[in-house]
């Protein structure tokens, strides 16, 4: 029998299965420490927020900048939609006073749109169609008179003013290429519904465009706008299309 120092003993180096593989570093870190800190996660988040909102307005600025801006008419707490629209009509710029010439006394419109009205009207009388420009171009100061007027005296709310009358700075007559037009023979239904009754609003539908003229609001319109079957605007130049076309674009 071997004596006791002769005994087979562990190698020295074997090391131990469990808890002493785990380095001691790591055996002894308190589990509190492990967890990540509270105002981390919220700086995280805010940090996620920020940087959403930054995008946004990178990718969405116009969208985002009329959310953000004030009511573009003063009096009116409307504000612009997603298309630029205000109560259903869309911005438009005041004409420059050199573009104007006079169609009648105290009547402008844009030299284009004039010298094409000037040749609708011959046509038309020529087919004995008594035609009459009852309204063209309008300032923005005087649309915000006809608007916030006639508004309070009806005792019209703004979306009410806005189904028949343009705001201020978006109003197509502010332009200079839109005319209100009538019938000489029936002038009972100038500027009403009426109007599409008559021989000249059959004439016009049949010949305006022809001469570039088309009508803004028909019916049922998707701006939303009450028919006017009086109301005709000019698009017979790159100048006109473009001051048009997102209007264009709504309807097609």
């Amino acid at each position: 029998m071997p004596s006791a120092s002769r005994l087979p003993t562990a190698p020295r180096n074997t090391r131990r299965s469990g808890a002493d593989d785990i380095p001691l570093a790591q055996r002894t870190i308190s589990p509190a420490l492990k967890r990540k800190p509270r105002w981390r996660l919220a700086f995280t988040a805010a940090g996620s927020v920020a940087l959403a909102s930054a995008a946004l307005v990178v990718v969405f600025p116009q969208p985002l900048r009329r959310l953000l801006a004030p009511p573009p008419v003063k009096g009116l707490s409307a504000r612009v939609g997603m298309d630029g629209r205000l109560l259903g009509h869309f911005p438009y710029r005041e004409a420059q006073t050199a573009a104007l010439v006079s169609i009648a006394p105290g009547v402008q419109l844009h030299r284009d749109a004039a010298l094409a009205l000037d040749r609708l009207l011959a046509a038309a009388a020529a087919d004995g169609i008594d035609l009459r420009v009852l309204s063209a171009y309008r300032s923005i100061d005087l649309q915000k008179q006809i608007f916030f007027e006639v508004k309070s005296e009806r005792n019209q709310s703004a979306l009410e003013r806005a189904q028949v009358s343009a705001p201020p700075g978006f109003s197509e007559h502010s332009t200079g290429y839109a005319v209100d037009l009538g019938d000489g023979r029936a002038p009972g239904t100038n500027l009403s519904e009426r109007f599409e009754s008559t021989p000249a609003f059959a004439w016009l539908q049949a010949n305006a465009n022809r001469y570039h003229y088309t009508l803004s609001f028909p019916a049922g319109n998707p701006q939303g706008v009450s028919y006017e079957p009086w109301h005709w605007r000019f698009e017979g130049t790159a100048e006109a299309l473009q001051t048009f076309e997102a209007a264009q674009r709504l309807g097609r």
